[in-house]
């Protein structure tokens, strides 16, 4: 390989010595490095359209919505526990309505039931009293005797009487009968210790049955028969 003049100059680097007082030269600043390209931002996501970009997607209540939550929560509960209850109470009302009114009327049935069945016992000791009367005090018949005349006040009046109480009557009215000329009639037809009598188209009626029947009707009893004893 040939050089020129020209080209072995540019070649070759004349030499100097180094002086040691003067400072050493700087060394040449090596070249800086080129900086990396910045990775590319990830593409923004698209708003949505129920939130702005200036609000986030949940927020938390604050203590008045909290407080507002409360209070609406108990009015509710408030407002169904009291409709609850109302309709529970007055549930609880009519059945004890029906159940007053079932147990009065059951009373006053019982009531019913066992006036009913005092009045019975009342009217059988009475049934068993006059017979007893009859049996035991056949002088009982003279006063019947006398309370019918006193209806019929007139003389030659006929009474009618059981056989078995004529004699009765003539001992006890011997002076009245022979007084105003009445006349006793036998008839067996009529239970001892009852009579009838008849004056001037009048009659008194002081049968035992009839006025068994009468004392009965008062007392409104269905059966008025005089039962005769067995």
């Amino acid at each position: 390989m040939s050089y020129n003049r020209h080209q072995a100059v540019g070649a070759y680097r004349r030499w100097e010595p180094t002086a040691f007082d003067a400072p050493p030269p700087a060394p040449e600043p090596e070249p800086a490095p080129e900086p990396e390209a910045a990775p590319a931002p990830p593409p923004a996501a698209a708003p949505d359209a129920d939130n702005t970009p200036d609000e986030p997607a949940f927020k938390l209540p604050t203590a008045d919505d909290i407080e507002r939550i409360h209070e609406a929560a108990h009015k509710d509960g408030y407002a169904a526990g009291y409709e609850e209850a109302t309709a529970r109470g007055r549930m609880e009302a009519l059945q004890l309505h029906t159940l007053v009114t079932e147990l009065d009327a059951a009373l006053k049935a019982l009531d019913q039931d066992i006036a009913e069945e005092v009045l019975s016992l009342a009217v059988e000791i009475a049934r068993q009293m006059v017979r007893r009367t009859l049996s035991e005090q056949p002088e009982a018949i003279v006063e019947t005797i006398r309370a019918a005349l006193h209806h019929l006040p007139q003389a030659k009046t006929l009474i009618h009487l059981h056989p078995d109480d004529c004699a009765l009557a003539r001992d006890y009215l011997g002076e009245q009968l022979t007084h105003y000329d009445h006349r006793l009639v036998e008839d067996d037809t009529l239970t001892p210790g009852g009579c009838r009598v008849e004056a001037a188209g009048s009659t008194v009626d002081a049968s035992v049955e009839t006025r068994w029947r009468r004392i009965m009707e008062s007392l409104s009893r269905d059966d008025t028969r005089w039962a005769p004893s067995e």
